[in-house]
């Protein structure tokens, strides 16, 4: 299997101070996703948790909602001309009861902003697929000041940023603020794909009871993949896309970005926020 991260030989200059040195990256090679032995997706990745990562996508792709689901991951040998193993092709194999849906070359995918399909097609292919519906979760309040606290949480687990500067990271939390899981990619995508298929794996899904919060922008395809994966609130430090909004409103899922700090942005499902000890003013 690749390495999380790789060294590289730079010239560094600082303060007028030429050396030669070498750097840690991180690594990013690509995975190619099969379903029942058909090519569905390539991703460019970390390498690591593979397997979480093909779960966690299917979850989003509403393929796979449950443990029992899932018969089987494995490498694909014989990726090369050569017949060895990359460790970059992964073959998902659904149990005999799931539903397979109509995979060709060109597929109906909602998972990512450059899709094509216009914004109510992505809606609608959500909210239609949706196996863990935010409404029936149970009811779940977090405290500002507890919100506020999780971006130094996360980044005190992101151990690979620390030696790279080159990941982005999403965490599971609890409704008390406890760290449930925490995974690092290239892609912020592939590390929230990482926790869900983790969670599927454990048989942990839906996520009803906890928060996720990713180090980037909340995207529509983070918002997807949160309300694929019941998680009733999403946060995020920076900026919320306009369908990430839209979806949040539709699916009742609690949106919030700008986590900088005591200061916070709600963008829909407000009455998840709720104060211990105040009610919230306008």
């Amino acid at each position: 299997m690749g390495r999380v991260t790789e060294r590289r030989k730079v010239l560094r200059i600082r303060d007028g101070a030429v050396s030669s040195r070498p750097d840690t990256l991180v690594a990013e090679e690509p995975l190619e996703i099969r379903l029942n032995g058909r090519p569905l997706a390539v991703t460019m990745r970390t390498p690591g948790d593979d397997f979480a990562l093909a779960a966690g996508f299917l979850v989003s792709e509403g393929v796979l909602a449950a443990a029992d689901d899932l018969r089987n991951i494995v490498y694909c040998a014989g990726a090369t001309a050569e017949g060895s193993n990359t460790y970059n092709v992964v073959d998902v194999q659904t149990a005999a009861h799931v539903t397979v849906p109509d995979i060709t070359l060109e597929r109906n995918v909602y998972t990512t902003s450059s899709c094509g399909l216009c914004g109510k097609a992505s809606l609608d292919a959500v909210r239609t697929t949706a196996r863990h519906p935010i409404a029936d979760s149970p009811p779940l309040r977090v405290d500002p000041e507890l919100l506020a606290a999780l971006p130094d949480r996360l980044r005190a687990a992101q151990r690979v940023f620390d030696r790279t500067g080159g990941l982005h990271a999403a965490a599971l939390f609890d409704e008390h603020g406890e760290l449930l899981d925490v995974r690092e990619d290239v892609g912020r995508h592939n590390a929230v794909d990482k926790l869900v298929g983790r969670a599927l794996q454990a048989g942990g899904l839906p996520l009803s009871r906890s928060v996720l919060l990713v180090s980037g922008r909340a995207s529509f395809e983070l918002a997807q993949k949160a309300v694929m994966a019941g998680v009733p609130m999403l946060a995020a430090v920076s900026a919320p896309s306009s369908l990430a909004v839209d979806l949040a409103s539709e699916t009742g899922l609690t949106l919030v970005g700008f986590l900088r700090g005591r200061s916070m942005n709600v963008y829909a499902g407000a009455d998840r926020v709720a104060p211990r000890t105040a009610a919230a003013r306008d």
